[in-house]
C-alpha cells in the first residue's frame, strides 16, 4: 500500500533533537485513499505534531476490516524514491511484486522491505485468502549518501522471543536481546510487542534514538501516559528504558519504532521523496511518461504479472515545494 490520495500535501520532513521529558501523543487522522471503496487509514507520521520519527516517515495503520466488504487492497504500480517501504501485517495476506523481479507474499508476522533508491514501482494486492486485512504500512526516509542506491527487495520471518510478560518480534534493529539481520541504511528499531493482559514490561533501549509507540489493540500506557487505540506515544531521546503497560483484561499490542535523528531536510510528495521542488517535478514527468508509454527509456521499470492499469502521479499544488526549518 502506498499514498493514493488525489491531491496529496506537500511534507517537509525535518528532524530536531529535544532532550526527553515525556510522552508526547501523536493522534492520528483518518485518511481514504483510493476511490469510492477507499481503504481508510490511521495516520501518525507525518504529523503537525511531528514529521519524523529517527528516519522513520510515514505511519499508516489500517483495518481490521473485512474485505468481502471493503474491497481488500488493490494497489495498482506506482513509484518510490528515496525511501524504503515496511510491510508489516496482524492478519491477511497481501501480493507484491516491484520492477526488480521481486514477487513475494506477506503474511502476519512477516517483513516485506522494499528500498526504492534512485527508483521502483510496485504494486500490492491482497490476495483471494484474505478475509480480515489488519497491518500498517512505513516508509523510512533514506538519507542523502544512500537515497540513489540500487533498489531492492527483502523478505524476512522474525521469531518471536519471550521477554517477561511479552511476546516480541523484532524486524529492524535489535531489542530483547534479538536482532533483525536486515540491513539499513541508518541506526533503525521496529519491533512488534504483544504484552499479556495486565501486564506491564521494561524494554532497555538506546537512548540516542527516539522512539515511537504506535498502539494496535489493548489499554496502553507508555511510561504511564495513557496512548489510545491508533495513536503514536513519542519519546525524544536521552533515556534508555521505556515501560509499557497493558491495563486491559485481552492482549495488547503495539509497534516500537525508533532511530536516531534524521538530521536532513527532505520533501515528501505523493510517493516520491526528494530534496527539491525541480526534483519532485522531475520524478513526476519521467513516471507519467513511462505509464503512457511516450518515454522508451526506463527509470523505474516494469512491474511484471499485475493485470490492470498504473496509477498516474496527481497534479502538482500550483506553488513550488519549498524546503523550511
Amino acid at each position: 500500500m502506498s499514498n493514493l490520495e488525489a491531491a496529496p500535501a506537500e511534507t517537509v520532513c525535518a528532524s530536531t533533537v529535544q532532550v526527553r521529558s515525556d510522552v508526547q501523543v501523536i493522534v492520528p487522522r483518518e485518511v481514504p485513499l483510493g476511490g469510492p471503496r477507499a481503504m481508510t487509514v490511521r495516520r501518525t507520521l507525518p504529523s503537525r505534531e511531528r514529521t519524523l520519527v529517527g528516519a522513520w516517515c510515514f505511519a499508516d495503520h489500517f483495518g481490521p476490516e473485512d474485505v468481502a466488504v471493503s474491497g481488500g487492497m488493490n494497489v495498482p504500480p506506482h513509484p518510490h524514491t528515496g525511501l524504503q517501504t515496511v510491510s508489516w501485517l496482524f492478519s491477511g495476506e497481501i501480493e507484491h511484486r516491484d520492477s526488480t523481479g521481486a514477487h513475494a507474499m506477506v503474511r502476519p508476522g512477516e517483513l516485506n522491505i522494499m528500498t526504492a533508491g534512485s527508483g521502483i514501482a510496485h504494486s500490492e494486492v491482497s490476495t483471494p485468502a484474505t478475509t480480515i486485512l489488519h497491518g500498517a504500512q512505513l516508509w523510512v526516509a533514506l538519507p542523502d549518501e544512500s537515497r540513489n542506491t540500487a533498489a531492492h527487495f527483502e523478505h524476512y520471518v522474525p521469531d518471536g522471543v519471550d521477554h517477561g510478560n511479552a511476546t516480541v518480534r523484532v524486524f529492524l534493529g535489535s531489542l530483547a536481546g534479538d536482532a533483525s539481520p536486515v540491513s539499513t541504511f541508518s541506526p533503525l528499531l521496529g519491533a512488534e510487542i504483544v504484552l499479556e493482559p495486565e501486564s506491564e514490561e521494561t524494554f532497555a533501549v538506546d537512548p540516542t534514538f527516539e522512539h515511537g509507540v504506535l498502539v494496535d489493540s489493548g489499554d496502553v500506557l507508555v511510561d504511564g501516559t495513557p496512548v489510545d487505540h491508533g495513536a503514536m506515544g513519542y519519546l525524544a531521546p536521552d533515556a534508555d528504558r521505556i515501560r509499557i503497560r497493558n491495563r486491559g483484561r485481552g492482549a495488547a499490542r503495539v509497534l516500537l519504532l525508533g532511530g536516531t535523528p534524521f538530521g536532513e531536510q527532505v520533501i515528501m510528495w505523493w510517493n516520491f521523496m526528494g530534496r527539491t521542488h525541480d526534483e519532485i517535478v522531475a520524478y513526476r514527468e519521467q513516471w507519467n511518461a513511462e505509464v503512457d508509454h511516450t518515454r522508451t527509456a526506463t527509470h523505474f521499470g516494469t512491474v511484471e504479472g499485475y493485470d490492470g492499469a498504473w496509477l498516474h502521479a496527481p497534479s502538482m499544488p500550483t506553488s513550488r515545494l519549498k524546503t523550511r526549518g
